[in-house]
């Protein structure tokens, strides 16, 4: 079987991506999962695409929307390749394959919001995809 890449449509293939997602989002649940992409895609256009080569080896959530700043973009929430399969190229394979997905689509940028402890995967990945750093992120827990 050669690399696929595509977009989790039926309940099967988003479950099938649970297992590398998990590994980034340790906080959702497998029987929660399914429902939790299906909500978000609901709501905010949410997809799953991921990378099989015998297995799924990366998955990326994903959203286009617009802003009044920058106009269409397309924003990378979760990018996760699964641990043993690291630097062997999945997780840029699948980076390259959402950038072509956005032009395909118009979007004037693609956007990742990365936490600020990740400073390897900002290095090594983030930096070397050409990658700019353009704004702090900010947040207030409510709970």
């Amino acid at each position: 079987m050669t690399r696929k890449i595509g977009v989790a449509e039926s309940d099967q293939e988003i479950l099938d991506c649970y297992p590398v997602m998990a590994e980034l989002r340790e906080h959702i649940k497998r029987d929660e999962f399914v429902a939790t992409v299906r909500r978000l895609a609901e709501i905010a256009d949410y997809k799953l695409a991921y990378l099989a080569d015998r297995g799924i080896k990366a998955v990326a959530g994903f959203r286009i929307s617009e802003w009044l700043a920058a106009g269409k973009y397309l924003e990378i929430d979760d990018l996760v390749a699964t641990g043993g399969e690291r630097s062997k190229g999945y997780g840029g394979e699948l980076f390259d394959w959402l950038v072509k997905y956005a032009e395909h689509n118009n979007c004037d940028r693609v956007r990742l919001v990365s936490r600020v402890t990740r400073l390897d995967a900002h290095r090594f990945f983030y930096l070397k995809k050409q990658m700019t750093l353009e704004a702090y992120y900010f947040s207030l827990p409510l709970k």
